[in-house]
């Protein structure tokens, strides 16, 4: 990996690639003009063109070989990054979050290049196909070891980019799934919706998909916003659950805030955490109501960090503008206490605020998404924008 300039320094400061040591460790910059090079042929201690001895264009020694500790310890920490790819197939995937044989392990820092297979296993790919095709819901890529993370750490998760990995997505009605379907926690007498299947072809120079309707002539475009339907970690006490289920653990929260930009705070609860992903989705609306999205495989591309001996207990989203927290169980209204309880907690320990002035403040401006109401918990995101909070502590 080449290491870049930052757009901080001028032109004329030179890295070199990992694994390198720098023969000159800086040129003369534009910005402060009196550093000079240091080179391994080059006496520190010679005389200048001014007649000076002991300092480098009449500028204390010192201050050169502070600069070059700092450029030593940021190629240290350049090379320290790492990217691995990993390719998964159906052959690969996993079922449920749970203590498995890592496909591969990362450092802290490191860049991950996977993919993810559709809701389906890519099953469904034309008219006539139906779901039983389907050898397993939301089949998930993973588990990755995270190398130093430890029950009570927080394993730190920045989606840097996302991309549909097809020209076509699928939405499905399911017998026994949807938010006003029978399904095993709310039997009804009349018969359970018929299987349906919808193709959605996708346009990537315009970045929508198409809705065609299937009992009337009419379609419409609908703008893409790819995120990961299905991202958590194993989930603590030996456990392994579905990958159909949200819980504490991360899982299938169906989130849109698991998407480009973000990032994503785990629980670790077992040595490496073991990170799985997948359940593409290019676009969905609130609560999911039918049971799909409009699924897809994705390629993707993450950062993993690990928090030291900071404990959340459940999954958290950040970015530049908002902290967010997730709640997930069943009924609605448990899943909006924990929330907006994980969100207190949040605003007082790294903010400052009590608790009872942030319940009160979060009366005033949270907001609050309900991303499915399908799956065997429901599962909402409660926010509140960084504009209204104190800068955070250190």
């Amino acid at each position: 990996m080449t290491s870049r300039p930052s757009p901080l320094l001028s032109s004329a400061w030179r890295f070199y690639s990992a694994g390198k040591f720098p023969s000159r460790i800086l040129l003369r910059s534009q910005r402060w003009p009196g550093w000079l090079c240091i080179t391994p042929e080059e006496d520190p201690t010679a005389e200048d063109t001014d007649g000076h001895r002991g300092t480098m264009g009449n500028k204390p020694l010192f201050r050169v070989l502070m600069l070059a500790t700092l450029l030593t310890i940021f190629h240290a920490f350049v090379s320290a990054q790492n990217s691995v790819k990993y390719h998964v197939t159906m052959n690969d995937v996993k079922y449920v979050y749970g203590v498995a044989e890592p496909v591969a392990r990362l450092k802290p820092a490191d860049v991950l290049e996977t993919n993810t297979v559709d809701a389906f296993g890519n099953a469904i790919q034309k008219p006539g196909d139906t779901l039983s095709l389907v050898k397993g819901d939301n089949p998930l890529t993973g588990p990755f070891y995270i190398e130093t993370a430890e029950p009570g750490d927080t394993l730190a998760v920045k989606i840097l980019d996302l991309q549909v990995d097809s020209n076509q997505g699928v939405g499905a009605f399911a017998p026994g799934f949807g938010a006003l379907n029978e399904t095993n926690y709310t039997p009804m007498v009349h018969p359970p919706l018929p299987e349906k299947i919808w193709l959605y072809p996708i346009d990537h120079a315009t970045n929508t998909a198409t809705f065609t309707a299937l009992d009337k002539s009419f379609s419409v475009r609908i703008p893409l916003h790819p995120f990961f339907g299905c991202i958590g970690v194993a989930p603590a006490g030996g456990e392994a659950r579905s990958s159909v289920v949200p819980a504490e653990f991360g899982g299938n929260m169906d989130s849109p805030e698991a998407t480009v930009g973000n990032t994503v705070y785990f629980p670790v609860n077992v040595p490496g955490a073991l990170l799985y992903m997948g359940d593409g989705h290019a676009a969905m609306g609130d609560g999911e109501v039918a049971g799909t999205a409009i699924e897809v495989p994705l390629r993707a591309r993450i950062q993993v960090n690990v928090i030291k001996h900071q404990k959340i207990n459940w999954p958290r989203f950040e970015n530049d503008d908002a902290i967010m927290t997730v709640g997930a169980y069943r009924p609605l209204d448990d899943s909006l206490r924990i929330a907006f309880t994980e969100l207190i907690g949040w605003m007082h320990n790294d903010y400052g605020l009590s608790e009872l002035d942030s319940y009160e403040l979060l009366s005033k401006v949270a907001r609050i998404h309900l991303n499915e109401m399908v799956d065997p918990n429901y599962v909402v995101v409660a926010s509140i924008e960084k504009k209204y909070l104190p800068t955070k502590k250190k």
